[in-house]
């Protein structure tokens, strides 16, 4: 194969992987096929499909470990302090009953402020979505969130009174970055109604805003009350970190 063509098969093969990642075909966690099935998929060389999945490792999209293959990379949260897991999975992690209530649902054109929140230049339209998370009947986390249906609009179609939308994206919708915004409020008299706490108690507010490449996929705020809540983070001297 000439040094054109090779150039053009290759990035050829990139864009097809990538195009499965981010179209949610491949999701996390996905074995992508061996070397050896590439070659034989396109007719080319190892050469060739090394050219096409060196970027792709390099970009976060997919992880490749030495004896057992290639697979989509579970995305990496960018925070010092905190990785959040899916709120089902914690709670029954700790010996708790997990329950669930959708409380509101309702796709619309984004306000100025939801633009800003989800980080849109432009209007666009968008699940707006409040939910009740509880721990052993109490309640355990309010969550307030917004999912861009120009990024994700099967979301529109979904009936988030059954499933959790955290755990639905998680599940359903590959992403590449995250940011995280932790601070601590007193909460109005909406929340802490929800909540069952005391008007003005404080709580811990974890805000979070998604990525699939440039695409904004939802931002989402999490109101746990004071006492059902702890941030504990152990460090390490190389910067490694560990979170619970």
């Amino acid at each position: 194969m000439n040094s054109v063509a090779d150039l053009t098969l290759h990035k050829r093969i990139r864009s097809d992987i990538s195009e499965r990642i981010l179209s949610g075909a491949w999701p996390p966690g996905h074995r992508i096929p061996y070397e050896h099935e590439l070659m034989a998929e396109y007719g080319c060389s190892r050469m060739t499909v090394n050219k096409a999945l060196a970027p792709l490792a390099e970009a976060g999209l997919i992880e490749r470990r030495r004896k057992f293959g290639t697979f989509v990379a579970r995305p990496k949260i960018h925070s010092a302090v905190l990785d959040i897991p899916d709120i089902p999975t914690e709670v029954t992690g700790r010996g708790e009953v997990y329950d669930y209530e959708l409380l509101f649902q309702r796709v619309r054109t984004a306000t100025l402020r939801e633009m800003e929140e989800l980080g849109l230049d432009r209007s666009a339209q968008v699940l707006v979505l409040r939910s009740l998370h509880r721990a052993a009947g109490r309640p355990f986390a309010l969550e307030e969130r917004l999912i861009n249906l120009e990024t994700v609009p099967e979301a529109a179609d979904v009936d988030f009174g059954a499933t959790a939308p955290g755990s639905w994206l998680l599940s359903h919708v590959p992403w590449t970055e995250a940011e995280h915004r932790i601070s601590a409020a007193n909460v109005p008299r909406a929340v802490a109604t929800a909540l069952g706490i005391e008007l003005m108690a404080a709580c811990l507010v974890l805000e979070r805003r998604t990525w699939r490449s440039a695409d904004r996929i939802t931002h989402v705020r999490l109101t746990f009350p004071g006492e059902a809540y702890d941030l504990v983070a152990r460090f390490a001297p190389q910067g490694g970190l560990s979170a619970s």
